[in-house]
């Protein structure tokens, strides 16, 4: 590009100095180091530097401080905040400091971190990595780090606050951040420079990811002559000098050549990574790998064929043919002394060869398969044998994540000498957005630019031209994308690109003499360079190059006296951010200067942003550097003269002569205070040149016309402007030959598109007033009428003060190109809309990407909602918007378009409203720009907006719902995208508990139930706290004997401490129900322990109080009778701690007693954190610890414990931590471990647990050998074997949950035949398997016989049959659980059994289960049913034994019973309640009644406790009062055969019923039917120790079925729970309908795959949908964070809790009369409305009447009103609609709008209300009750106003009117601006468009009518209009 144009004597000012010293140097000195000591004497010196003292002294300071300077250095990058906020911020290395400070204009710098190492910095930078997401569509998390390289490693710290130390295996030379990570550069140890011949060359380029990932070679791809080569980056020549991320490319400079190269940095794709796995022997075919060649052989071949033509390295940037090894010779392989720190590796092998692991440092230095076997060490061993090295085994290659594909080289044309390596390299860009990276040759002082673009189909990149400019230094600054060049002879020059812009003028700086001593450097230079010069645009690199040979290169033609200048002169320039860069002085001091933008005001900004689209680039670039000399001349321009300076510059370039012109003459600007640019005179414009305008700058005048917005509004009459200078206006011509006349009709029409686009902004309106004035007189002069009609009617009274037009003849138009899109119609962005909404056919409107973006959104808004076209914001972006293409841009793809099917639309099914909030909310749209939208214009978004306030979606984003103005939704969107904080974790926020009222009350363990939920739930009643009276253990319990008198004292005392035993068996049993009642309740504090209840067995007897004792030795207390009750103690405490607490490892082991005694209890808090999730982070070698110790207990809880953490993950340790417990796991060689029966029981059910569902066939195998494992040798194994058999049955059950007859691979196990065995009993099958040898040992003893012991198999066996077949309705299987209908076979079996066979065949047949009577006593068979009912009357026969009869009916019956249970756990299905409530009545009266039952007590007992649990399951977590006085009755009955057991179950009855304190309740899945099914065994123990039959410690495994489904309301304002009617809809099943229930929430909600969806009813509260035929996860989520929804009142209404019957609404008296209401509205009730402070101030000051506004009565009624119909119809946002509407007509009455505007908006306003689509809409919605967002009386008082303003003016002016369409001139002081009102609101076209279709031709009005409905004329202008057309034909 010629400099001939640009290189006039142009100069900027450079802005803001300040001397610049880095934050981190004072920081230093203050940092208790060796370093400071350094520094502070270091100080002195850089003062004596810089004075003029003697010479001598400062050559003794130099030396020192050079090397001082050494050690610091800095670099600095733009950071930006979240809010937006720009900062700089510095890195800043010292010594072993690395210090990170932010700061910004307005905040002074800061430490944001700072970091000491042990050793010395090598080099600190900035990194950011990538951590991949598994999911699909969940963006990569990017890590900001800043990485400190040592030399042994590199420390890297991220924002976040993890801290990674990655070792080097090698010695690094230097560090690059890049897109993927960090890039390292290998250290090149040569000896002297000789390369010992035997060696290739090692990988210098290595790429690491993470900095927890392994550091990989980077492979380069070079294409050869036939194929493309792979091979490692090994060339020790190449050095790398720059890298950057985006684009992401790498620049490498080759010492031996001398040239640069530039490559594309960028992931391996898989096969290339094969392809350096394999050994490419052959360009042929891979040979196979089994076949490794010897060294020597591949080596040879591979050497020669580097030589050969179609080498790898062929191409020159990578190899230098001299540099390929001659000879190949031995390979040897030294360790390195250097590299000793990297762990050894061992990886996987490579196939067919068999590979020993070798050390990470090896893996570097070893030959791999690839290419080339490279070197094997960096020292040769002289020792070393051929052989040796010849069997050295393969190894596999370490795979490359980064491979370079070069991009470009340097032609060897330019310089070739040494020493030429870039010292600094960046990117830049023009203002045309060219794209150059340049890189700074300092020893030949140039600066080299290269060109380049990215190409059209794939994202290569091409590089274009180099430009060379001569510089000393340059950096670049990308906010105004520029660059600084410092020349050769010391000044500072601005260039744009390549393109030089002006010199730049530092104040306070001399601009240089040139002297002979231009060329000198001083030698502070050479040292200093090298530290941090290296940047780059978004991501500084220090280069840390020790470039010795360049300082030999300067030294000689240095001078040997620096000091002869005076004046400092600028030396470098370094650090540039955004626009700022510091000046390096040569005295040594900085300065930080700042470059002035291009622009500073918005509309000058967008102008040229426009201008630079449409315009050729060179144009582009001439009219922008002339545009940014002449605004940034120092003492340039203030800023509201900055668009008077840009119209008269732009004119100027169009060719106007601006002074003959009167408006642009009196556009005032000051006049420069600088002498240097003196007025000149004027002389003819050729191309405009700076003495025109310093010409123009002098001219004076102040009639400022585009300043004086006021004078029209008062009503004044304009003051007109002086009459022109001469009066020849005929002359008034324009230079044809100035830059941008050709381009005139182009720049026009884009800048009147801007025009349209300020328009829609309620902000920039006096921008677009500006901007009419230029374009009237652009418009004039080419004669487009169309446009100037335009203008006058949006401006009236503005425009009719130009006068004056510019004659533009034929010739000259001809030189002018016109482009196509301007005979088209006049883009009226308005007038389109008013289209839209009467539904006439719309062209596209056109618009500029990128400058336009209000236009396209509002457009495309309209064409969405208001045409109602679904794909407008898809595919059909086209039918309403037309891309303008600017001649140079490339029209191949539309990038909006593009990024617009990015965005996936909302499924079609979703109305308009929710398809537009969410497109808008995803193009960035928020509530504060729709305020700058014209009231009009927003209409209907606003509609949208508030038809979506009313129904929203439960799954919008943060951003809609923000959007829609629900700041519920906002705060539940936001509440579930946050991690799960302790801080956001529901509602333990809200309230503190409440302080209990005694003072010394001992902590009972529940005191962290949530009272403000509970007492919502349960708000009539106490009901809690009689639940925590029943369940406390921590008091002594009251023990009440009365002493007769025959008793002595001795048996009085024997006599109170029995019955405390009595007492005891109770209070021993509660923890499991407390467990229960208090699940997940409670956040521990981290740094104290869990508080756990105390367990107290002690008594107080009345009157006197007196303590009772079980230590006092006067009754036998069982041994170790405590052990189990304080293991449940310990669960139950743990059981609180909620799963989203924050519980780490030490935490855990913090928690452990001091004291042996409460080990038991320790080792049920361990199962309980199992049981919560927590036991997970416990770390392994914590669980050897406690495992080791062997302690019974703690192995059970902690076995259980691990494995319900591990449900279900088939997790391999832990399946090794069971294994070890379970012998028939182990090899049938193992030694036998000693290991409790009870631990064998608990691994047993681990195992279950573990692998529950996944049908694991080895497993299931061993189990079910186990079943019926026979008695051993020793005495354990006789012992407890039932419960042993049970816990194998219910693992394998677990193990094949509900897979019933599909067990893949299972079938020769014939698992039901075998359990079918196992429950009939029959002969035992012989043992098969690994584990016979076991059980062939001769004595035995119990002698079983070859029988099954049916009492011991049948429970583990029938429960096992009811897993596998689970809800699978399996009629065969089920009918073999029948219960046997002839006496002989009943006999034969335990009534217990038959409970068990009745619940399991249930299960199985789980669909045929019914909530009736009738159906549980169905399962009784004939038999029995028979013979109970008719037991008086009937003798019974002999054979039939009663008792056995009445005992198998009743476990039948409760076995029914269960099954419902278990099939309406957790629904509170009423009927199921009601069946089971009788039968437990039933049971109890059995029990009451005095005579003894055939049954027995003890069944009856456990049968009534089976069904009472049965009711508490269905009820669970309701609370039900009638459950609850059944357990309370059953809690005070402890005589008789009440024992422990029993007690349990009522209190695990009773905590079922208070799950989780209401928040929790029962599952039916069917994991939760299996961990119910071990929890509620129906065996209950006799005592406490007792584990025969069932493992006590499975009863807790009762939590896994737990699930939260509370859904509490909770108020968004006073974030406190209230109540809210909810409607739930059920999805239909065989059963039930679709059904919907009405429930008053806070409430427990069904099973979420029973529903459709969950709807917050209104009128109180605003409406909320959640559907869940979505997917449940949205309302799981809401429900595991403790069920919060947040909702949020209607204006006007009170909360239910204060008042229930809504009559105490304000709105409630508002159904019967709405007119009188609004005028008794009092403006101080608007607080109870709503908290809005702006509304409450509107009704204070606006709608009260004070004194001296009695006139004004009627206003203050109006706006009144208008308040109180936003606030009660919700939408307060309105009322500046309702007063801007007002306002308009007012305004309109008064007849002095002098721009139409407003009234553009009230037609807007009016057209929609009439709009046929929206009024059909509204019909078709629910929302018949409410028009649109306007009042239904408001609009039609505004509209009649108007109409009669208007016609009134019509009736008294229609001559006007006529002559405008005529075209007759108008006179001067005729009133345009009515005129102009009636025609826009009257939508009447524009002149052009009337007389081609002749309306003034018509004879009748359905001619007219017919003509003027093609042209969209309205009817009712019509009818205004068709007096004077037909009154004319007349005539």
């Amino acid at each position: 590009m010629s400099h001939i144009y640009e290189e006039r004597a142009t100069m900027i000012a450079a802005g803001e100095l300040q001397s610049f010293v880095p934050f981190g140097r004072e920081h230093c000195k203050n940092h208790p180091n060796a370093v400071n000591l350094q520094l502070r004497q270091l100080q002195p010196a850089s003062e004596l530097w810089s004075s003029d003292g003697a010479a001598g002294l400062v050559g003794s300071l130099q030396e020192v401080t050079l090397q001082e300077r050494e050690k610091e250095r800095w670099q600095l990058r733009k950071g930006t905040a979240p809010d937006e906020v720009e900062y700089e911020e510095e890195l800043y290395v010292a010594g072993n400091m690395v210090i990170w400070s932010r700061g910004s204009k307005n905040q002074a710098s800061h430490v944001y971190k700072a970091f000491t190492v042990d050793s010395t910095v090598q080099q600190a930078l900035w990194c950011n990595f990538t951590v991949p997401q598994s999911k699909k569509d969940v963006k990569d998390v990017v890590e900001q780090t800043v990485c400190i390289v040592q030399s042994t490693c590199v420390n890297v710290h991220s924002m976040s606050g993890k801290d990674f130390i990655s070792p080097l295996p090698f010695q690094v030379s230097a560090l690059w951040s890049t897109k993927f990570g960090l890039l390292l550069e290998r250290k090149n140890i040569t000896v002297d420079g000789h390369m010992s011949p035997i060696r290739e060359p090692l990988p210098t380029l290595f790429s690491m990811l993470h900095p927890l990932d392994e550091i990989a070679p980077v492979v380069c791809k070079s294409s050869g002559l036939f194929e493309a080569r792979l091979q490692y980056v090994s060339d020790s020549a190449q050095r790398v000098v720059f890298t950057c991320l985006k684009p992401s490319i790498i620049m490498t400079y080759d010492t031996q050549q001398c040239t640069h190269t530039v490559w594309n940095l960028r992931k391996v794709t898989p096969e290339e990574q094969t392809t350096v796995l394999k050994c490419p022997d052959q360009p042929g075919p891979v040979q196979t790998p089994n076949a490794a060649p010897s060294f020597l052989s591949t080596h040879l071949r591979n050497v020669t064929r580097l030589d050969s033509p179609a080498s790898p390295l062929h191409c020159p940037a990578l190899h230098n043919q001299s540099r390929i090894p001659a000879s190949p010779g031995l390979h040897s392989r030294v360790h390195s002394p250097s590299i000793s720190n990297m762990a050894a590796l061992s990886r996987a092998h490579s196939p067919g060869i068999a590979v020993p692991s070798f050390s990470g440092t090896q893996r570097f230095n070893m030959s791999c398969h690839t290419p080339s076997p490279r070197g094997h060490s960096i020292l040769a061993s002289p020792n070393s044998t051929l052989n040796e090295t010849a069997l050295l085994p393969e190894m596999e290659p370490i795979l490359p994540d980064l491979c370079v594909e070069q991009l470009w080289t340097e032609t060897s044309a330019i310089s070739r000498e040494k020493g030429c390596q870039a010292s600094k390299v960046f990117i830049t860009s023009d203002l045309c957005e060219n794209r150059y990276l340049c890189f700074l040759v300092e020893s030949n002082q140039q600066l080299r630019c290269v060109k380049f673009l990215e190409s059209n189909e794939t994202n290569q990149l091409i590089f274009a031209s180099v430009t060379v400019i001569t510089a000393k230094d340059a950096a670049p600054l990308e906010d105004i994308h520029a660059m600084l060049v410092l020349e050769a002879n010391g000044s500072l020059v601005l260039y744009t690109g390549v393109t030089r812009v002006s010199k730049v003028f530092v104040p306070g700086l001399l601009s240089p003499l040139i002297t002979p001593l231009e060329n000198i450097s001083t030698p502070a230079r050479a040292s200093v360079q090298h530290i941090s010069r290296l940047e780059e645009i978004g991501m500084p690199s220090p280069v840390l190059e020790f470039r010795s040979s360049t300082q030999h290169h300067e030294s000689s033609w240095l001078d040997d006296s620096p000091f002869q200048h005076a004046a400092p002169r600028i030396h470098t320039l370094r650090d540039p951010v955004s626009n700022r860069v510091t000046l390096e002085l040569s005295s040594g001091s900085m300065l930080r200067i700042t470059i002035p933008e291009v622009a500073t005001s918005d509309l000058v900004k967008r102008c040229l942003q426009a201008i630079r689209f449409i315009l050729p680039k060179d144009t582009a670039m001439k009219v922008l550097v002339k545009w940014y000399n002449s605004y940034n001349a120092p003492g340039g321009p203030s800023m509201h003269l900055e668009w008077n300076l840009f119209v008269t510059c732009l004119m100027t370039m169009m060719g106007y002569n601006t002074e003959r012109l009167t408006w642009t003459r009196n556009l005032h600007f000051e006049v420069p205070l600088s002498p240097v640019i003196a007025p000149k005179k004027a002389r003819p414009a050729d191309t405009g040149s700076d003495e025109d305008w310093a010409y123009l700058r002098c001219s004076d005048y102040h009639w400022q016309v585009s300043m004086r917005p006021v004078v029209a509004v008062q009503g004044l009459e304009a003051v007109s402007p002086p009459g022109g200078v001469d009066d020849h206006e005929s002359a008034l011509g324009l230079e044809s030959s100035a830059l941008l006349f050709p381009h005139i009709p182009v720049l026009f029409y884009v800048l009147h598109l801007l025009y349209e686009d300020l328009k829609l902004d309620e902000l920039q309106r006096s921008g677009a007033r500006a901007l009419v004035g230029l374009l009237q007189q652009l418009a004039k002069d080419l004669q487009l009428e169309d446009f100037i009609d335009l203008y006058w009617r949006d401006y009236p009274s503005f425009i009719k003060t130009f006068k004056e037009a510019c004659v533009i003849d034929q010739a000259q138009m001809e030189l002018m190109t016109w482009p196509v899109f301007l005979n088209g119609e006049v883009p009226c962005v308005f007038s389109w809309l008013s289209r839209c909404l009467r539904g006439q056919d719309v062209a596209p409107f056109p618009y500029l990407p990128g400058i336009c973006e209000r236009t396209k959104l509002l457009v495309l808004s309209y064409a969405l909602y208001v045409v109602g076209d679904e794909d407008a914001i898809s595919s059909n972006v086209l039918k309403y918007l037309s891309r303008l293409s600017a001649g140079q841009k490339k029209n191949t793809s539309d990038p909006f378009l593009r990024r617009q099917s990015g965005v996936k639309p909302a499924p079609s099914s979703g109305c308009l409203a929710e398809k537009l909030v969410v497109w808008l909310t995803s193009a960035g749209f928020t509530l504060k720009d729709l305020e700058s939208v014209p009231f009009g214009v927003a209409l209907p978004i606003r509609d949208a907006i508030y038809q979506c306030r009313e129904h929203p979606c439960s799954d919008w984003s943060e951003e809609v719902c923000a959007l829609i103005g629900r700041q519920d939704l906002t705060k539940q969107a936001h509440k579930v995208t946050l991690a799960n904080r302790k801080s956001t974790v529901g509602l333990n926020v809200m309230l503190e508990p409440p302080v209990t009222s005694d003072a010394d009350e001992e902590e009972d363990g529940m005191t962290d139930l949530r009272p403000e939920v509970t007492g919502l739930i349960w708000s009539q009643d106490l009901r809690v706290q009689e639940v925590r009276r029943l369940l406390q253990s921590s008091r002594p319990v009251r023990v009440n004997v009365p002493h007769l008198p025959e008793v002595s004292d001795h048996e009085y005392i024997e006599e109170k401490e029995n019955k405390l035993l009595q007492l005891c068996q109770r209070t021993m049993s509660l923890p499991v129900g407390r467990g229960l009642f208090t699940l997940f309740s409670y956040h521990p504090v981290p740094t104290e322990p869990l508080p756990v209840p105390k367990l107290n067995l002690t008594g107080r007897a009345p009157p006197r109080n007196t303590m009772v004792d079980l230590n006092s030795g006067n009754i036998d207390v069982p041994p170790n009778m405590t052990s189990w009750p304080s293991f449940h103690n310990g669960v139950a405490a743990g059981l609180k701690i909620a799963p989203a607490s924050q519980v780490e490892s030490a935490w855990i082991a913090y928690n452990k007693p001091k004291s042996a005694d409460l080990a038991n209890e320790y080792a049920g808090f361990l199962m309980a954190l199992g049981l919560n999730g927590h036991l997970t982070k416990l770390a392994t070698l914590n669980i050897h610890d406690y495992l080791t110790k062997g302690h019974e207990m703690t192995s059970i809880g902690l076995l259980l414990g691990v494995s319900a953490a591990k449900l279900g993950t088939m997790d391999m340790s832990i399946t090794r931590l069971l294994s070890i417990h379970i012998p028939a796991l182990l090899p049938p060689t193992s030694t036998e471990l000693d290991v409790p029966h009870s631990v064998q029981v608990a691994a047993v059910v681990g195992i279950g647990l573990v692998y529950q569902g996944t049908g694991h066939r080895h497993n299931a195998e061993v189990l079910l050998a186990e079943i019926g494992r026979p008695p051993g040798p020793e005495m354990e194994y006789c012992t407890d074997r039932e419960s042993y058999s049970l816990a194998a049955g219910l693992a394998l059950g677990m193990v094949c949950l509900g897979h019933g007859s599909n067990l893949i691979g299972m079938t020769d196990l014939n698992v039901p035949e075998q359990l079918y065995q196992y429950m009939v009993g029959g002969h035992r099958r012989t043992h098969a398997g690994i584990n016979r040898e076991k059980h062939k040992s001769p004595s035995y003893q119990i002698k079983e016989g070859d029988t099954i012991n049916v009492d011991v198999t049948c429970p583990g066996a029938t429960l096992a049959l009811a897993m596998i077949y689970l809800k699978t309705n399996n009629r065969s299987i089920a009918d073999w659980l029948k219960a046997p209908d002839t006496m002989f076979l009943l006999d034969f079996i335990k009534p217990e059994f038959l409970l068990l066979r009745t619940l399991a065949r249930c299960l199985i047949m789980w669909d045929e289960i019914f909530p009736n009577a009738d159906w549980v006593t169905s399962n009784v068979p004939q038999i029995i049913k028979e013979n109970i009912g008719n037991q008086e009357q009937t003798s019974v026969s002999e054979d039939l034994n009663m008792e056995t009869l009445v005992q198998a009916h009743d476990y039948i019956i409760a076995g029914g019973c269960l099954a419902v249970g278990f099939r309406f756990a957790g629904s509170a299905n009423s009927d199921a309640f009601d069946c089971l409530y009788k039968f437990a009545r039933n049971f109890m009266q059995g029990l009451t009644t005095s005579t003894a039952t055939v049954t027995g007590q003890y069944n009856l007992q456990t049968c009534l406790s089976m069904v009472l649990l049965a009711v508490s399951m269905v009820m669970a977590g309701s609370g039900n009062l009638k459950v609850l006085q059944l357990c309370r009755f059953l809690h005070k009955r402890t005589f008789g055969e009440m024992n422990y057991g029993f007690h349990m179950a009522h209190h695990m009855a009773l905590g079922l019923l208070f799950l989780g304190g209401g928040r929790y309740t029962l599952s039916t899945s069917n994991s939760a039917i299996a961990a119910l099914l071990c929890a509620l065994y129906p065996h209950f123990p006799a005592h406490s120790t007792d584990n025969r039959y069932h493992l006590q410690a499975l009863r807790h495994l009762a939590v896994l079925a737990a699930e939260p489904r509370l859904l509490v309301p909770v108020d968004v304002d006073t974030l406190k729970p209230c109540y809210a009617l909810l409607d739930v809809t059920y999805k239909e099943t065989q059963w039930y309908e679709e059904t919907t229930v009405e429930l008053m929430a806070p409430t427990m909600l069904p099973e979420l795959h029973l529903l459709k969806r969950i709807k917050v009813k209104g009128p109180r509260y605003w409406e909320l949908n959640i559907d869940i035929s979505k997917g449940t996860h949205h309302l799981q989520s809401i429900l595991s964070r403790d069920g919060i929804l947040y909702v949020k009142l209607r204006a006007g209404q009170l909360p239910y809790k204060d008042d229930p019957q809504g009559w105490k609404s304000l709105l409630a008296p508002n159904l019967n009369n709405r007119s009188t209401e609004v005028r008794t509205f009092k403006p101080e009730a608007i607080s109870t409305f709503t908290s809005d402070a702006a509304l409450v101030s509107f009704a204070e000051y606006f709608c009260r009447a004070s004194e001296n506004m009695k006139h004004k009565q009627e206003t203050v009624a109006l706006l009144s009103a208008i308040l109180y119909e936003c606030v009660t119809q919700e939408n307060p946002e309105m009322l500046p609609t309702h007063i801007s509407i007002d306002q308009a007509v007012r305004t309109l009455e008064r007849g002095d709008l002098c721009e139409t505007f407003s009234l553009w908006q009230m037609k807007l306003v009016l057209e929609l209300c009439e709009s046929r689509v929206l009024q059909q809409r509204l019909r078709d919605t629910r929302r018949q009750t409410r028009g649109l967002l306007l009042n239904s009386e408001f609009l039609p008082v505004m509209k009649s106003s108007a109409d009669r303003a208007l016609d009134q003016w019509l009736c008294d002016n229609s001559h006007v009117l006529q002559a405008y369409l005529r075209r007759q001139p108008l006179n001067n002081d005729t009133d345009v601006n009515m005129l102009a009102c009636f025609l826009v609101y009257h939508s009447i076209p524009s002149l052009k468009d009337m007389v081609a279709s002749d309306l003034e031709g018509c004879s009748c009005f359905p001619e007219l009518l017919l003509k003027s409905s093609q042209l969209g004329v309205p009817v009712r202008a019509l009818l205004r209009l068709s007096p004077l057309f037909l009154q004319n034909h007349d005539s």
